[in-house]
């Protein structure tokens, strides 16, 4: 394809369609499966804004293409390794020793000799973690034995005859048992179903639940929430239950699903915080333990589309109460996680985790502009960051495993922050708002102080381009008997990310929902 743009739409084809105006593509991949290599022509996808057709793909939406495209690739890559791979015949050399049927739980006995092991496979990378129901033994296999086709397609949970003679494990290594199986000849007895691609684990969650990292995990996330609770419990606060079904936003437009509610616009809610509000003069200090939906097209290590957020709104509190309360709400937190039945398993998947002290590193939104500046850290355009520019996510968190502690950081701009924010009163320009930054991680909390004039709010409104009408519930909160108050949510996902040392956020779901991912 010679074209220089494709043109891509939820309404086109991929089996007829070319990337043309008359038959675009239904999907990014296949557009760039079809050009073939790089670089790649301009691709122009369905526009957001009203009175215009088209528009180029997002930056992120491209990069997450390319990680598919790359994918299938090496997928096609893996097929030309397997053709050659049967070429490689491995034999069982008669000339050898008549080997020993021997479990694993039996082979220390044996060292030195050569044996042969029954066995369904745990683990396959340079080696083998051989599993017989007994124990568990560490396998090696060099040159022709992992170059066979048998050892290209092995995967986890396969099932095979090992032959070899045992030895101890080489001085400053470690296995299993102390020691290790020298292979000399190996029989696949049963293929399990190819594991590896993280889409194939992700389809066969049901599957993957059984597994001993994730049951750890599961049990870590149940007692977690249970502490959240019997935190904000233990502070006097009243848990209410919230709603799922909306017809206002909260962070923003983009990044709402959207149904329709018995002919009405309606979408799954961004956050309970305006709700939270409401409660307030009846209830005084509330929380939530609730879901969260955010229809964005990231698929990066920290974001889903659906994720329980823990969410708190509190009357007759300063901004420095609000920062107060979210290094209470951390420290205690994790002072009764350590306290539990699950601390065992905290310091199993995490062991050098350290509970946070108090009282976490303060930063002004300036500080970090001025932090990335001076690390030479810049923007996409290769351009330095600029007081009023959003921090993304990845040099925020290069800032934060740099300086390697809890952050809490403050006073973001008015422009990028949502309508409901306090300003400053020492600084109009600035919002009374909180991130707090954790090492690995990044954000797990965002929070602030809310405006509490309804002039403000309705000026926010204007600011944002949003109608107040559907908000009149909103406003007149500001109306009858307002006060100062303030609130934030943490993502109960990352604070376990952070806690349980999870590279990625999926490793702590039950059944993730993320861009392109909705089953099982």
């Amino acid at each position: 394809m010679s074209s220089e743009v494709i043109r891509v739409t939820a309404e086109g084809n991929n089996a007829t369609g070319d990337g043309t105006k008359e038959k675009p593509f239904k999907t990014g991949l296949k557009a760039l499966m079809t050009v073939g290599k790089e670089p790649f022509p301009t691709i122009y996808v369905d526009s957001q804004k009203e009175n215009e057709r088209w528009e180029v793909i997002s930056k992120s939406q491209m990069k997450n293409i390319k990680k598919m495209w790359h994918r299938e690739q090496m997928k096609n890559d893996s097929r030309e390794k397997k053709e050659e791979a049967k070429k490689i015949i491995i034999k069982n050399y008669p000339s050898l020793p008549e080997p020993a049927c021997v479990k694993i739980c039996a082979l220390e006995g044996y060292r030195g000799q050569r044996v042969k092991v029954l066995r369904r496979q745990g683990k396959y990378l340079m080696f083998l973690v051989l599993r017989d129901g007994t124990g568990y033994l560490q396998c090696v296999l060099s040159d022709h034995l992992c170059q066979c086709y048998n050892g290209v397609v092995l995967s986890t949970q396969s099932s095979v005859e090992v032959y070899g003679t045992l030895n101890l494990t080489p001085k400053g290594k470690q296995a299993p048992g102390g020691h290790e199986l020298s292979c000399d000849f190996w029989e696949l007895v049963g293929l399990a179903p190819a594991e590896s691609d993280v889409d194939v684990q992700l389809n066969n969650q049901h599957m993957m639940i059984r597994g001993e990292n994730m049951s750890k995990i599961l049990k870590a996330r149940s007692m977690i929430t249970r502490c959240f609770r019997d935190h904000f419990f233990n502070r006097g606060y009243c848990e209410v239950t919230t709603l799922t079904l909306v017809q206002t936003q909260v962070e923003g437009g983009a990044t709402l699903f959207k149904l329709d509610y018995f002919g009405e616009e309606a979408f799954l809610t961004q956050s309970s915080k305006l709700y939270l509000e409401t409660c307030l003069p009846a209830l005084g200090d509330v929380f939530c333990i609730a879901q969260s939906y955010r229809a964005e097209q990231s698929r990066t290590r920290r974001h889903l589309a659906e994720f329980t957020h823990v969410e708190t709104e509190c009357p007759f509190l300063t901004f420095e109460d609000l920062l107060n309360r979210l290094e209470d709400l951390v420290c205690d937190v994790v002072d009764r996680v350590l306290k539990s039945p699950v601390a065992s398993i905290v310091y199993d998947l995490n062991p050098n985790f350290k509970p946070p002290k108090w009282p976490f590193r303060q930063m002004n939104y300036s500080d970090a502009i001025e932090w990335l500046r001076e690390h030479d850290v810049k923007k996409e355009d290769g351009t330095l960051y600029e007081f009023g520019d959003d921090i993304p996510e990845a040099p925020e968190r290069l800032m934060t495993d740099t300086i390697n502690e809890p952050i809490l950081l403050c006073r973001f701009p008015v422009e990028i922050k949502s309508f409901y924010i306090q300003r400053c009163p020492e600084d109009s320009r600035l919002t009374e708002s909180v991130d707090v930054l954790m090492p690995n991680v990044g954000e797990i909390v965002c929070g602030s102080m809310r405006s509490w004039d309804s002039e403000e709010i309705l000026e926010g409104y204007k600011r944002e381009g949003i109608d107040p009408a559907p908000y009149y519930w909103y406003t007149d909160q500001r109306k009858y008997g307002t006060c100062s108050h303030g609130g934030y949510g943490l993502g109960l996902e990352r604070f376990l990310s952070w806690t349980l040392n999870r590279y990625h956020i999926l490793d702590v779901c039950l059944y993730p929902r993320f861009v392109q991912c909705c089953r099982p």
